[in-house]
């Protein structure tokens, strides 16, 4: 079965601006570390199909990244326009967020619908889209030597693909049981994307963050006293010197300490 955005030449043509948007945010990074046109290409081609490619290959098909002739020119074409009006692009701060979150939304539908018609189980197609979705951008953090996106911004990233990534199989389960047509499909599929890209751009808008751990100022630990209360058993000086002979638990005084 065809995936649905690949069956509608407008998501198609979406798909390849999100390509191309995607080699753009690659290569501007090479070129901020003024390396020269061919790292600057490998930049924008490995950001942009990444991965796909990285998909592909668990999936054991031949990865898009490097048989889709439009797919791979339109990166590299993005890597050349780079290298020419970065200082433009450099200054389309919001633009070219939003554009990175719509390629963010596509890559995790695209991603797990394929993976899903290629017979995998829906949580194997729920890793393979946020594969899909963030595999170039960390390709290409690791390739220039920089903490990796998914860590280095604190506002929601991975969480928005993880979340369209769930509720693509569940879209794509109703397909394939015959409750929604393809129609159906796209129009869900499309909804899915648009809640990523809000979700993202609210998360920077909007400053919103997941906490990180819980700040502590007290430690306590099993050994502790309040834990581990043991009780004396040593007879008493006066138990002994009434003859009694017996023995009366006290709890330590330093345990109560």
């Amino acid at each position: 079965m065809q995936v649905a955005l690949e069956s509608n030449a407008f998501f198609m043509g979406v798909e390849y601006l999100a390509i191309f948007c995607c080699g753009l945010v690659g290569g501007l990074a090479a070129v901020r570390k003024q390396y020269d046109l061919f790292v600057i290409l490998v930049i924008a081609w490995l950001t942009a199909l990444g991965g796909g490619i990285l998909r592909d290959v668990l999936l054991e098909v031949p990865p898009v990244g490097i048989t889709d002739r439009w797919s791979v020119l339109t990166a590299l074409v993005s890597g050349i326009a780079i290298a020419i009006i970065h200082p433009e692009i450099n200054k389309l701060k919001w633009s070219m967020l939003m554009l990175d979150a719509l390629a963010l939304g596509l890559f995790a539908v695209n991603g797990t619908a394929k993976a899903m018609y290629l017979g995998t189980s829906g949580m194997t197609a729920a890793f393979l889209g946020m594969a899909t979705a963030l595999g170039g951008g960390l390709t290409r953090d690791i390739l220039l030597n920089d903490v990796p996106m998914i860590i280095r911004d604190k506002h929601w990233y991975a969480v928005p693909s993880a979340v369209g990534c769930v509720l693509t199989v569940f879209v794509c389960k109703g397909r394939m049981s015959g409750l929604l047509n393809a129609e159906q499909e796209i129009a869900l599929d499309l909804v899915i994307i648009m809640l990523i890209v809000g979700m993202r751009m609210a998360s920077v808008v909007y400053n919103i963050k997941f906490p990180g751990a819980v700040e502590r100022h007290n430690v306590y630990l099993p050994g502790e006293g309040r834990y581990l209360r043991r009780p004396d058993i040593t007879p008493k000086p006066h138990d002994e010197a009434s003859g009694r002979g017996g023995r009366r638990a006290r709890w330590d005084e330093d345990d109560d300490s």
